[in-house]
């Protein structure tokens, strides 16, 4: 991913926490002539030091099988991202787009143990239903059984991350503040989660 110095986030701990608060990701490999992708809902969990990326997807998705435990995936996050109007800047200047995108790259493995594979899909299941209504396991066994037949699951062990964070960070002050106003005008949440992201990271700068 191309990432000019000035928007690249290297702190671990805050990319860790950007890749937890976006897991409807898109999966990414290659079947020898081109990219193949799917857009699939994963965990991301540190395990002595290491980042690993579980998924599941339809046994009926060809992705799985393009699966090479010596060949990497890409795996791409997306966060809040809007459009910012040259109209903003204290300047004439062109249009542009703010966003943060964190792409990680690693080696999969597909899951066929069929515990390693319940505990996956459970711990997805439990996240998700907070209020604890429905789970696998007061489900009929019968059901989940032949459910879980038709999933493959999946892990990657990620190699390598880059991270983008395109905020305005080459804008002065006033611009920076002008942008934040404008945004928080808006009524829809992508430029409200955008303005906010472009406060925080001027306060650590």
């Amino acid at each position: 991913m191309y990432t000019p110095k000035l928007y690249r986030e290297e702190d671990r701990s805050k990319i860790l926490e950007f890749l937890k608060q976006n897991e409807f990701a898109t999966v990414v490999a290659y079947d020898g002539e081109k990219p193949v992708a799917s857009h699939l809902l994963v965990e991301v969990v540190e395990e002595g030091g290491s980042i690993y990326i579980n998924s599941h997807m339809s046994k009926a998705n060809p992705l799985w099988k393009l699966f090479d435990a010596d060949r990497e995936v890409l795996v791409v996050f997306l966060g809040a991202h809007t459009y910012i109007s040259p109209t903003w800047y204290n300047h004439v200047n062109v249009p542009t787009w703010n966003y943060q995108a964190v792409h990680a790259y690693g080696k999969p493995r597909l899951i066929t143990e069929h515990d390693e594979t319940h505990h996956l899909l459970e711990r997805l299941v439990d996240r998700h239903e907070k209020d604890g209504r429905y789970k696998m396991e007061t489900l009929p066994q019968d059901f989940v059984e032949r459910e879980m037949r038709g999933v493959m699951a999946f892990q990657i062990a990620v190699t390598r991350i880059e991270a983008n964070y395109k905020l305005s960070q080459n804008r002065d002050d006033e611009d920076h503040r002008n942008i934040i106003a404008r945004l928080k005008e808006r009524e829809d949440e992508m430029s409200h989660q955008v303005a906010e992201a472009m406060e925080r990271q001027r306060r650590l700068q």
